[in-house]
């Protein structure tokens, strides 16, 4: 899953209207982030914005599906995050106003306190 410097330059680019957008390189892929908040990831060069319960049907409605991942017992999704559609990437303005939504639900997800939830721990009986 890594993330080319010119993929993520791209995308920074494209939120360059969005004041404050930065991004952190974790776990092969990079974290989109505002003012210390994260609303996007990038992995494998494929952008995806926090989606939220409202804004689920959105992405879904664009025909894009959630950011997974690979593991040993199989391809796991994060349906917090959803694949940014393919026209935002020739409109810029429409970008900056789905990425703003995204915003809006990390910020409320912080709000509420949202941190993730840790995952359960599973022995392995033997």
């Amino acid at each position: 899953m890594a993330v080319s410097a010119e993929y993520s330059a791209f995308v920074l680019e494209l939120l360059e209207p969005l004041d404050g957008v930065s991004l952190r390189r974790m776990f092969g892929g990079a974290g989109l982030f505002c003012h210390g908040v994260m609303f996007g990831l990038i992995a494998g060069d494929r952008l995806y914005f926090k989606a939220g319960e409202a804004k689920r049907g959105d992405f879904e409605d664009a025909g894009c599906g959630p950011f997974t991942y690979a593991t040993k017992s199989g391809e796991h999704g994060i349906l917090s995050y959803y694949e940014a559609p393919d026209s935002l990437f020739d409109e810029q303005d429409e970008m900056v106003d789905w990425a703003r939504k995204a915003l809006d639900v990390a910020l409320r997800a912080n709000s509420k306190g949202g941190t993730p939830k840790k995952r359960e721990k599973h022995s392995r009986s033997g």
